[in-house]
């Protein structure tokens, strides 16, 4: 079969295997990892060919004249496809630990559901056109759905109303109205390096339409459809890392730099000017979010604040469309993903070590789990951009081109918001290391188990391996902004 449609049917087939082997939680959760670890294997087998600059592509069948449904691999979605499938394994590790310690209810349907938005993301990463793409952003807001509902309870219900509103809402609404707005215009959907709207449209119209395409992806969280992903945190803490890290939010920014890439076109759009205001909704975005972040007392809530100020910087990156900004955009998707989920990672093992969700009830914690606040430490470096964590080259590359766009306040954004992100998350840290434990609660090392602790740990140490493997990133990277 064609290494590109095999590595998307795979995890669809890995939720059958699930499925039917339900009522065995061991024989289920080995299908689970087997097949993590062969999509990843057959996702990373393409990486080559691609650096190369072969575009493995594959037809299923044409709906319209310049619409089908096909797959085509370019740099970026290279990009998204290895951090999504790579991520998968470890989350799928530290799924069972949590899973099995927490006592959580039905399990089967939880990793059933997660295979199958695993696809969904594949299929975003590789998809040829706008027609795919879109199926599969669906395809990933129901598929997500039941696992942000997993817990059955009134507030977990709610969450599920308003994350499914506002994400269907928007894509229909908007997201659906520009795909079909971009083929009367240019009479296909495919995406193209340079992008397809140049001479297509102008002023106000070519506005317009981008903001349909910018507020239609609300999984890229831009004030103001961002309360689904904060709601959402009702949700077990692997799916926080789903949605934060692995697939859902990075479906959405992943898109949004993959439309403004391959459909508008950088040149297009540091030509016309036409996203200067997106640049600034961006910006905003990256800081009230920040300045909210600071005022969450629930670890998880901060952690949520957090990726929407992140997700940002990405659209951002985008938006400024200078070839640095556009490259620090691309690795951002990766250093966010290893950075956050490390962090949510954590979370969940304090959650089930310690039974701690408040950032009040940490103190003294990281002496008794000195691995996982370790590891905090280590992904909130990555975050705030600070070396020798990957982050470090993704916020450099963003500075960077806004300063080549002589957008210099966007500089100004930009570190500011690092200064906010150390307000918000090195008091995690701080509390957990240097202050008393409240009476009674001392005592020896009380870490989560080790189907938790080990993918934090790897996650940490990944973060770190990103900063030396950065230009390897930037090598994979350079066709997409034309080096």
């Amino acid at each position: 079969m064609n290494p590109v449609l095999l590595s998307v049917m795979l995890p669809l087939c890995g939720a059958l295997l699930v499925a039917l082997t339900g009522r065995n939680a061991n024989l289920r959760d080995g299908v689970t990892v087997v097949t993590s670890l062969i999509t990843f294997a057959v996702v990373a087998s393409i990486a080559p060919g691609v650096m190369e600059g072969a575009r493995p592509a594959a037809e299923v069948f044409s709906v319209l004249p310049g619409v089908s449904f096909a797959f085509e691999i370019e740099p970026l979605g290279m990009l998204f496809g290895l951090v999504s499938s790579g991520l998968w394994i470890v989350t799928s590790i530290y799924a069972f630990g949590y899973m099995r310690g927490h006592h959580e209810q039905n399990q089967t349907r939880f990793f059933v559901c997660f295979a199958v938005a695993i696809s969904a993301a594949l299929g975003i990463a590789f998809s040829a056109n706008l027609f795919t793409l879109f199926l599969f952003y669906e395809a990933m807001t129901f598929s997500t759905y039941p696992l942000v509902t997993h817990h059955g309870t009134p507030e977990a219900r709610s969450a599920g109303r308003v994350y499914l509103g506002i994400l269907v809402t928007t894509s229909v609404a908007f997201l659906l109205f520009a795909v079909l707005w971009t083929y009367g215009l240019v009479g296909h959907l495919d995406f193209t390096p340079g992008g397809i709207l140049a001479g297509q449209i102008e002023g106000g119209a070519l506005a317009l339409l981008l903001a349909l395409f910018a507020f239609g992806l609300g999984k890229a969280a831009l004030m103001p459809f961002h309360r689904w992903l904060p709601a959402a945190m009702v949700a077990p803490t692997p799916v926080s890392a789903l949605l934060h890290a692995v697939a859902v939010v990075k479906a959405g920014v992943f898109s949004m730099v993959k439309i403004l890439v391959y459909v508008f076109g950088i040149d297009f759009l540091h030509d016309t000017g036409a996203s200067i205001w997106l640049m600034y909704l961006a910006a905003a975005s990256i800081l009230i979010a920040s300045v909210r972040a600071i005022a969450m007392e629930n670890l998880k809530a901060r952690l949520a604040y957090s990726t929407i100020s992140q997700l940002s910087y990405i659209t951002l990156g985008a938006a400024i469309a200078t070839s640095s900004a556009v490259m620090g955009a691309g690795m951002h998707i990766a250093m966010h993903a290893v950075g956050k989920i490390t962090l949510f990672f954590c979370a969940g093992a304090i959650y089930v070590a310690a039974h701690k969700t408040e950032i009040s009830q940490l103190d003294g914690l990281g002496r008794k789990m000195p691995i996982t606040f370790a590891a905090f430490f280590l992904g909130s470096l990555s975050i705030i951009g600070l070396p020798p964590m990957g982050g470090a080259w993704s916020k450099w590359y963003l500075a960077l081109g806004a300063a080549e766009g002589h957008h210099y306040v966007f500089v100004f954004v930009l570190m500011l918001s690092s200064l906010l992100s150390i307000a918000y998350l090195m008091p995690i840290v701080v509390r957990g290391f240097f202050r008393s434990a409240p009476e009674g609660e001392g005592g020896g090392m009380a870490e989560a188990s080790p189907a938790m602790v080990v993918p934090l740990s790897i996650t940490a140490v990944g973060s770190a391996c990103l900063f030396v493997f950065a230009p390897q990133l930037r090598e994979l990277l350079l066709p997409v902004v034309g080096g």
